[in-house]
């Protein structure tokens, strides 16, 4: 634990990356296997708390915490507020131990006294806790408290690790990256295949890091004659990556899930492509009579479904839409160009039957950009959410890299909206009421319709807060209810129908555009207003 605290410390003071990567080259050289899975694991986002493997609730954390320290619940509650962080509250009330315990191995913490205890009984639970909490010194002690809270942030991205070990390994970084996608356990073995030179058995099973577009806010003719531009729909899908090796076939999201099962057509289509590829491209809910997407909420109900029976799959199928051809025949295409890999994706899904659900996303022909931005005004009706510009010339990189990918998105959809509750937010805004839910008119009658935490300044949060705080009607556990006094105007991609909620609606991606101080509650839009744009 104390080389672990030590390399914490390094990373959270510094500010220099090469410094960063220095401190996390020489670390998982040193480290012992175990505890370098372990920190791996922990530095790329993993966490050794969830839902399924509870080792400490919030609550309990604050009541045992005054218990050790002998310090009343309201002291604990006022120096969380003050400090802003938990595990640093912990860590500062606790006071060092006269004598130090003996150095465990980070992963004999993690392995051998937390995760044996979770699911526990609640004294089983506190008892390792408090040994620790009395035990460690206060860097030691804070390392501790964040893997308890799951905030182990330090600035640390996990390219910025995958960094570090390639220059340890000398291993290319895109096949480090490629072997860490998905889930994994941290074990010495993972690690030794991680870094190994070889060929392995799971490389064929593994995607391909994601390239992500950057948004265009810009003119677009800023990017030059159009002619050097592959366009295409934005489409309002899950991206993911279609992969098919060896006879076998994987679907993984974005997001870095194995998709497998849940849209076997998919899969079907896919094992009867002629050649190993892997393609990525958009799933979509697409609506067999006309041809045309439908909205994301229908392909929700498919994702929730690991193994979708004969109805779902007649009442919602799916398609994907491939954009892009990474692999093909087990050779890496990445670094051609834009134009060669469409071609190659071209002559390659050509060769599957006309009702093939794997189709290719269709070319968008403009003579110049204003033609494009008449296109791009009518993408609503067509149920996609804006133009995507492609570089001709450009390779298929790793993250979101500015220059050579785009997406070009129409403008929100709006509406003014009453703010009705507001919670606080996490890390550094847990003292500040940063969360709120917004209601629109039924009647006489404010309906909450969506909930949004980004678009205010800093400046406007300290005020809001303020005044949440001194206009609260009630308290719902961490929730103040409010009074209607405010009006906000909010952006949204889109609104859909939606049985799960009180209004009957649901809208994507709220966020707030603008504090409406200009204003009156009583002329904030009516909830049949945001119902007649619903798909």
């Amino acid at each position: 634990m104390e080389r672990f605290a030590l390399l914490y410390q390094e990373l959270d003071r510094s500010t220099a990356t090469l410094d960063k990567r220095a401190a996390l080259l020489t670390y998982f050289r040193d480290a012992p296997p175990r505890d370098a899975a372990w920190a791996l694991y922990l530095l790329s986002g993993g966490k050794i708390t969830s839902a399924k493997r509870k080792i400490a609730t919030t609550p309990e954390l604050r009541a045992w915490i005054a218990e050790a320290a002998n310090m009343p619940d309201w002291l604990v509650q006022e120096s969380y507020g003050h400090v802003g962080d938990l595990a640093e509250t912990l860590a500062l009330l606790m006071p060092d131990p006269d004598h130090a315990m003996e150095d465990i191995p980070l992963a004999d913490w993690i392995e051998l006294r937390l995760l044996p205890v979770a699911n526990g009984a609640p004294e089983d639970r506190r008892d390792a806790i408090l040994q620790a909490w009395r035990g460690l010194p206060l860097d030691q002690r804070l390392v501790f408290n964040k893997l308890l809270t799951g905030s182990l942030r330090v600035g640390v991205s996990k390219r910025l690790v995958q960094q570090a070990l390639a220059e340890l390994s000398g291993i290319d970084i895109a096949r480090i990256a490629q072997r860490m996608l998905g889930a994994w356990l941290p074990s010495p073995a993972f690690l030794r295949d991680l870094l190994s030179t070889d060929i392995l058995p799971t490389d064929s099973q593994q995607p391909y890091p994601f390239f992500l577009a950057s948004p265009l806010e810009g003119d677009p003719g800023m990017l030059g004659n159009i002619g050097d531009w592959l366009l295409e729909w934005k489409w309002d899908g899950i991206r993911l990556q279609v992969i098919k090796r060896r006879g076998g076939v994987a679907l993984w999201s974005r997001g870095e899930e194995r998709l497998d099962g849940r849209f076997p057509e998919i899969e079907a289509a896919a094992a009867r492509l002629p050649q190993d590829c892997v393609l990525d491209g958009e799933l979509l809910a697409w609506r067999a009579d006309d041809g045309a997407p439908l909205p994301f909420s229908a392909l929700q109900t498919r994702i929730q479904r690991l193994k979708p029976g004969p109805k779902i799959l007649k009442e919602t199928p799916v398609q994907v839409l491939a954009y892009d051809l990474l692999e093909c025949n087990g050779k890496d295409l990445r670094s051609l160009p834009q134009l060669e890999r469409r071609r190659a994706l071209e002559s390659l899904l050509a060769q599957s039957p006309p009702d093939s659900p794997l189709r290719v996303s269709p070319r968008i022909d403009a003579g110049d950009w204003d033609e494009a931005g008449l296109l791009r005004a009518g993408v609503r009706e067509r149920g996609v959410e804006g133009l995507m510009l492609k570089r001709l010339t450009a390779s298929y990189q790793a993250g979101r890299r500015r220059g050579d990918w785009w997406k070009w998105k129409i403008d929100p959809l709006t509406i003014d909206a009453v703010l009705l509750y507001a919670q606080p937010g996490h890390g550094r805004r847990s003292t500040l009421y940063t969360d709120y839910t917004f209601g629109l008119w039924t009647g006489e009658t404010l309906t909450p319709i969506a909930k949004a935490y980004s678009g205010l300044s800093d400046k406007e949060i300290l005020e809001l807060d303020k005044w949440i705080r001194a206009n609260t009607i009630d308290r719902y556990g961490p929730v103040r209810s409010v009074e209607p006094q405010h009006v906000f105007e909010l952006a949204f991609e889109a609104v859909n129908l939606s049985k799960r909620h009180k209004s009957g609606i649901a809208v994507r991606f709220p966020r707030i555009l603008r504090w409406r101080l200009d204003k009156p509650v009583a002329e904030a839009d009516r909830l049949e207003t945001l119902q007649a744009l619903a798909k």
